[in-house]
């Protein structure tokens, strides 16, 4: 080989391995030229430090005079965003003791939280977890002092995000603006600055349509789902169902999305509005017949009901397409004002293209992309990576790389949305150079389950932020649905401020003295067995609740063979010693419930939460977590019980199915009684916000039966199937328990035992017909519940302990 042609060979080398980090750089680049006109357009100053101000007011109001907020410029902070505390030069007895800057109200809201937190010993979480425990803080002008210089915190990356599209449906739905203020100011404590706001989109819609495309109210009825199903109408997988939207609700959305957005925009946060993905009404393709309309197939309806399924989807090829989108971009702006330049869309969310051909996914992504620039001409594309692992079939390299690779340089910005257990960043080159946000979602349905992964929370973002050319430029919280573990939120709200990883041994000790405002050894050690155990989920299974109080198991329990059934029941046990519930064989023809941990273990965990009554009784957040761990600890135990009844129906043994089936049935009235001993786990509260939103009769019963449904049978049944959903939201709620679990579980039980006593099958059919009308009455019925806890939540835990010690070991 010439010296030239190795030359020339070594220059083709060195620019191939040159150009990956020349890409990223230039993407990366542009996201800084993102960022620069976002902080043009923010607030000014005084108005985001009277926002903060407020939030401290709301939160302290004690202590509105002894802090100092002041907005300063980036460059204060080395070009990039940060939180400084200091104490205040020469305080009197007038003047504030603590100075927090911060280069966004955000910013300095998350100082003052990082303040009060690891130097007053408090804890803020939402309501529904305990709330906040601040009788740590000490009185005014007694504020401990940082040493020396303060304290400043840079974010390693520019965002961090917040929410899901469906969590407007499973926790948003029915809040006020009362209810959305406390949110707002959570997000800021937390440092949330880029959050979802998709409130109110119907009404943009309703003009959209009506005004430019001769849609009429009557079509949109059909197009738009209930309340608690808007977030799957307005993905096009259905349409109608819990419908039709009334003219208050449409208003009252549109007025509480503008108070949301103001809000937001006081605090310095960048809004992430909504933008066209394709769904569109049926009516449209009469009305543009030449248009690329194509009818989508059934999502989890029953019989492929036409009613609720098979929506339409306009191809981003067809003119159309651009000029619905840019109409809706522009009526949003007319709307709300210029308020952001992101916009989330998921046209391919569980709708994958027609062909796998990279030149037409191409084609497809600067589609969507050119629908949103033509109505804001800086707009980037802020969307959900969930495609690229549930559809991971399709969605291969060189699909993947041709989406997104689709639009301009930095034009996208990618949600890792399930980086706490399946990061796809580090399968598909960073994305392939395009931007992303590092998620956790952590929970589906808004299911009530003790879960999480501690320790991947603790270290993946950072792992990411410092891998070779690295493209992350956020961290995320994309839940389905929220105000659950607050543990889990806590830390993963940190991890957008910190550049190392997280000891959480010595984290989770802190937490827990700020938690419950004192340390306690017995507490500390529950924690240290949680953390190793129910926060410690390595499985790679993301949980969703599928404990059988919760989600009954919709099968034939007739025998298969009695070699299986022995089978079985070695397997469902660990011989000699205590009972090891649960072992997960999945060759077993049993049901199967989610169990990543030793059952035993967390039994121990709540015996030192116990012991630790006395010191913690009147705290509310010791409350919350003592009956969510009880709750967790008969939950997981009742399955073992359950299938103790099967194994004996099996074995044709009428004494035993008696025995445990009462035994599950009476776990559930016991559960049903814990519950309902704290606020926070309460049916009531949840069918009261919905009734409250309404303004006629007929909208307070359609309301609650939105409420009812979909926590319950979710969608649509006939007269011998259940819904494909049943239970995917399902809630550990007092009211629930009883009024629906509790019968259910007493129908299936007393159809084994007389298909027993009568030598027959199980006759599943007459079960399922039976619990079905039961379920649908329950869903169309009105009577109150309780809104308010009754009865003394650690003596009832305590009671319930010797319940669960004999379960587990015995």
């Amino acid at each position: 080989m010439s010296g030239l042609n190795s030359m020339y060979l070594i220059l083709i080398l060195t620019l191939t391995l040159l150009i990956p980090h020349a890409v990223v750089s230039s993407k990366l680049e542009a996201i800084d030229v993102l960022l620069d006109r976002l902080d043009s357009q923010r607030s000014s100053p005084s108005v985001q430090e009277s926002a903060a101000r407020a939030v401290l007011q709301r939160l302290l109001p004690a202590h509105v005079n002894s802090f100092e907020f002041k907005i300063v410029s980036k460059d204060v902070c080395g070009g990039h965003s940060c939180f400084l505390i200091e104490n205040y030069i020469q305080p009197s007895k007038n003047e504030p003791k603590i100075i927090i800057k911060g280069s966004t109200a955000v910013e300095i809201a998350f100082g003052l939280h990082w303040y009060i937190k690891y130097w007053c010993g408090a804890h803020i979480s939402w309501d529904k977890t305990g709330g906040i425990q601040i009788a740590s803080i000490p009185k005014p002008g007694s504020l401990p002092l940082v040493k020396d210089e303060g304290v400043m915190i840079h974010r390693p990356v520019p965002w961090n995000y917040y929410q899901n599209v469906v969590t407007a449906s499973y926790s948003y739905v029915w809040w006020d603006w009362e209810r959305w203020e406390k949110e707002i100011d959570w997000m800021a404590l937390q440092g949330i600055n880029l959050p979802l706001a998709f409130n109110g989109q119907e009404t943009i819609w309703q003009k959209v349509f009506m005004q430019n495309f001769n849609i009429s109210m009557e079509d949109l009825n059909d197009f738009f789902g209930g309340p608690a199903f808007l977030a799957w109408a307005r993905m096009g997988n259905l349409h109608g169902w819990g419908g039709p939207l009334s003219r208050n609700w449409l208003n009252q959305q549109l007025i509480l999305q503008k108070q949301i957005l103001s809000r937001m925009l006081e605090l310095g946060m960048t809004p992430v509005l909504p933008s066209f993905s394709g769904n569109v009404p049926a009516a449209l393709k009469k009305i543009f017949p030449s248009a690329n309309i194509t009818r989508l197939g059934d999502w989890n309806t029953v019989d492929g009901n036409p009613h609720w399924c098979c929506t339409y989807l306009l191809d981003p090829i067809d003119p159309l397409f651009i000029e619905i989108g840019e109409a809706f971009i522009r009526q949003q702006i007319a709307e709300y004002g210029d308020v952001t330049d992101i916009y989330n869309c998921d046209t391919f969310n569980e709708n994958s293209p027609p062909t796998n051909d990279p030149t037409f996914i191409s084609s497809l992504g600067a589609a969507v992309y050119k629908a949103m620039s033509k109505g804001d001409k800086d707009s980037v594309w802020l969307m959900q990576g969930w495609l690229f692992y549930s559809d991971s079939a399709f969605w291969q390299p060189p699909q993947m790389e041709a989406l997104l690779h689709s639009v301009p340089l930095g034009k996208m910005i990618v949600l890792d949305l399930f980086a706490d257990v399946k990061p796809i960043w580090r399968t598909s080159s960073q994305f392939y150079g395009t931007p992303y946000v590092w998620c956790m979602l952590h929970n589906f349905g808004g299911n009530i389950e003790m879960y999480g992964i501690l320790d991947a929370i603790s270290s993946g973002p950072v792992d990411a932020h410092i891998s070779e050319n690295s493209t992350m430029v956020g961290v995320g919280m994309c839940m389905e649905g929220i105000e659950h573990n607050p543990v889990v939120y806590e830390l993963m709200s940190e991890m957008a401020f910190r550049n190392e990883k997280v000891r959480v041994p010595e984290w989770l000790k802190t937490y827990a003295h700020r938690r419950y405002g004192k340390a306690v050894h017995q507490v500390e050690a529950a924690w240290e067995i949680l953390y190793r155990t129910v926060y410690n989920c390595t499985d790679g299974i993301a949980d969703h609740n599928t404990d059988f109080i919760v989600k009954f198991p919709d099968w034939d329990a007739s025998p298969k063979s009695v070699s299986g059934i022995s089978k079985q029941n070695h397997l469902l046990r660990t011989p000699p010693g205590p009972r090891r519930f649960l072992y997960q064989d999945t060759s077993s023809s049993l049901p199967q419930a989610h169990l990543w941990y030793s059952a035993e273990d967390v039994v121990n965990a709540l015996k030192l939460f116990l012991d630790a009554g006395n010191d913690l009784a009147g705290s509310a957040t010791y409350r919350y977590d003592l009956v969510d761990l009880t709750r967790q600890v008969l939950s997981k135990l009742s399955n073992q019980v359950y299938l103790d009844a099967v194994i004996a129906f099996q074995r044709k043994d009428v004494k035993a199915l008696n025995h445990h089936s009462q035994k599950f049935l009476q776990l559930i009235k016991d559960i049903d009684v814990l519950l309902a001993s704290n606020d926070n786990f309460l049916l009531g509260t949840w069918l009261e916000s919905a009734k409250k939103l309404a303004v006629n009769p007929s909208e307070k019963r359609q309301y609650e039966w939105n409420a009812r449904t979909q926590v319950t049978m979710w969608y649509d049944t006939n007269k011998i199937t259940q819904s494909q959903l049943h239970d995917y939201a399902n809630k550990f709620w007092s009211g629930l328990l009883e009024d629906y679990y509790f019968p259910r579980a007493l129908t299936y039980f007393s159809q084994l035992l007389k298909n027993l006593r009568d030598n027959e099958k199980f006759n599943l059919e007459e079960w399922r017909k039976e619990w079905i009308s039961f379920s649908n009455n329950w869903q169309a019925a009105t009577e109150p519940y309780p809104a308010k806890a009754r009865g003394d939540t650690l003596a009832i835990s305590k009671a319930l302990y010797g319940c669960a010690f004999y379960l587990c070991f015995t």
